[in-house]
Parts: structure tokens; C-alpha cells; sequence
């Protein structure tokens, strides 16, 4: 029933995509904000109060509407449940629309247009942005949302509590960002727990994900470029995502060099190397194709999944 749920949840999405800014999204930031409002007094432990009791209010009533429906042998409700737990969870298609404009832009040699729809995307200021920097921040924005969208989702619905930790995943992802991001809560005390919570849900998941782009790409280059320059980033998943995914492609994506100043030798302790010219990441700059080479990694890993998936599935229901 799992591959199935999530075979039909995504053939749904390709034909009806959720948009990110439904009214469901709405209510759940409005409550993350408002756990914000009510919680935050300074201090760590009042963000993992807001953020177990906003995991409370969301997973439990998941939990046990499954739970109730398999209990009484409702195995068509329970399949239909799980289906929208999924569709609601999953965003493959929430932010396609604008990688999709940005490649056709490019393409079409269109760079103002492709600017300002990467503007609207990830909020950057993309004023005179070359070519090569707009198709390398699309690159790596779908990379990341995909991962965060689509496979860390796939990972905790195999979990037992199916879609209440497939609930819990999107949540954690979510309040990560809500509750350290602005800039009224950068450094903030509340936001900690919920930072590192999501560190810890997801250290499986961005690895997986890692070692199927490596499979379903270039796996040496993947492998080489997340070993020697996955720590370079500051946010850990971050580097392993794009360095495995721009191995994969044999693109370079990231600025790893923001922490390539400081490193540590064997046998040795912490040196200062500003001086040093830092190791390349193997690749080529992005380009327009880069982002074709995107899309075909995205699908290659998505069907591999799937088929892992299937294949799981068999051999549970033949045992």
C-alpha cells in the first residue's frame, strides 16, 4: 500500500499540483508564527515546548485517523488517507513552475526575465547576475527543494507511523527555517531546538538522497566531491546535496570556499590558510545546460526510489 500511496500522489500532483501558498500551508505557518508569538521568552527550552506541542496538534491527529481506519480493517479509507497525506506533503511541482520559466528564459536568451522569476524564486537580488550564476543558484535551489520536497518525504512515510512522520518531516523542515530564517529571529535563542531537531530527522534522509544522485549519475565525481568538499559548506546537508548532486553532473555548483579558510590537518591542529588557494571542485561551470542535466538527475533519482520502493514492497507482501 505504501508504493501505491505514493505512485498516486504523485501521478495526482502531476496532473493537479498543490500550490505552496494553499490554505492549508497558510494555517500551518499561521500556527508557527503564533507558537512564535506565545512560546518564545528567550530561552531554548521554550522552543522545544512550541515546537513538541506544534508536532502534537499536527502528527497526532494523523497518527490516529490511520490508526482507527486500519483498526477496523477500512483498508480503501486507509489507502485514500494516506494518498493525501502524501499529496499534501510531497511539493515535486510546488516551485517546478519557476525552474522550468528560468530554463525557458535562458534558453530563449532572455536574462531580465530569468532574473527576476530567480528573484521572485529565492528572494535574492539577482541585479546583473551573469548567465552562469543565475543557472547555478536555479540549480541549486530545485537540488535542495527537491530533496526536501520529495525525498526526505519518501523516506519518513516508510517509517511505521507512515504519514504522521511524513506530517512530522515537512513540519520540522518548515519551523528549521521559520523560526531561525527571519531576521527578527536570527540568533535567536527559540529557534535552536528546532534547528538542530531537523539536523537530526533529516541526516538519513540528505545522505540517501546523496547516494542516489551518485548512482544515478557520475559516481565517482559524486562520491569524490561529497568526501572532500560536503564539510565546506556551513550548513552540512546543504554541501552534501549540491556537492554529490554537481559531482553527479559534472557541474560546480556551491561556493565551498566559504570555509575552506580554516582547515584541519592530520596530526595537526586548526591553522589559518587564507592564504592558501583552496581545492576546485571537480566540473564545469553551470550553464544553460546545467539545468537540463538537472532535471534528468531529478527523474533518474525519482525512479529509482520508486523502483527501490516497488521492490521493497514486493518482498514484504511476498513474505
Amino acid at each position: 500500500m505504501t508504493f501505491l500511496s505514493i505512485l498516486c500522489a504523485l501521478l495526482i500532483e502531476q496532473m493537479k499540483p498543490l500550490r505552496a501558498d494553499n490554505p492549508i500551508y497558510a494555517e500551518i505557518k499561521s500556527l508557527a508564527m503564533r507558537m512564535e508569538t506565545w512560546f518564545n521568552a528567550g530561552h531554548p527550552r521554550h522552543g522545544r515546548m512550541g515546537w513538541f506541542l506544534m508536532m502534537a496538534i499536527l502528527m497526532v491527529p494523523t497518527a490516529l485517523i490511520y490508526w482507527v481506519l486500519m483498526h477496523y480493517n477500512l483498508t480503501l479509507a486507509a489507502f485514500a488517507w494516506n494518498i493525501l497525506i502524501v499529496y499534501l506533503t510531497l511539493g515535486f511541482r510546488h516551485y517546478s513552475h519557476y525552474f522550468t520559466s528560468i530554463q525557458l528564459a535562458l534558453n530563449a536568451g532572455d536574462e531580465a526575465a530569468a532574473r527576476a522569476l530567480l528573484a521572485e524564486w529565492t528572494k535574492l537580488d539577482t541585479v546583473g547576475m551573469e548567465t552562469s550564476e543565475i543557472a547555478r543558484i536555479a540549480v541549486e535551489k530545485s537540488l535542495i527543494t527537491t530533496h526536501r520536497n520529495v525525498f526526505g518525504v519518501f523516506f519518513w512515510f516508510l517509517m511505521p507511523l507512515g504519514p504522521a512522520c511524513a506530517v512530522m518531516y515537512r513540519v520540522a523542515e518548515h519551523l528549521s527555517r521559520a523560526w531561525n530564517e527571519p531576521e527578527h529571529m536570527r540568533n535567536e535563542a527559540f529557534g535552536q531546538f528546532a534547528s538542530r531537531a531537523f539536523y537530526w530527522i533529516d541526516w538519513i534522509p540528505v545522505r540517501l538522497t546523496a547516494v542516489a544522485f551518485a548512482v544515478v549519475g557520475n559516481f565517482e565525481d559524486a562520491i569524490y566531491a561529497w568526501r572532500n568538499f560536503a564539510d565546506r559548506w556551513q550548513d552540512e546537508a546543504i554541501g552534501i546535496i549540491l556537492s554529490a548532486g554537481g559531482g553527479a553532473m559534472g557541474v560546480r555548483l556551491g561556493t565551498p570556499a566559504e570555509n575552506a579558510a580554516k582547515v584541519v590537518l592530520a596530526d595537526a591542529s586548526t591553522v589559518d590558510t587564507t592564504d592558501v588557494e583552496p581545492d576546485v571542485l571537480p566540473g564545469e561551470e553551470p550553464n544553460v545546460r546545467a539545468l537540463q542535466s538537472t532535471v534528468g538527475l531529478v527523474w533518474r533519482a525519482l525512479l529509482l526510489w520508486m523502483l527501490l520502493l516497488l521492490l521493497l514492497s514486493g518482498a514484504v507482501w511476498l513474505g
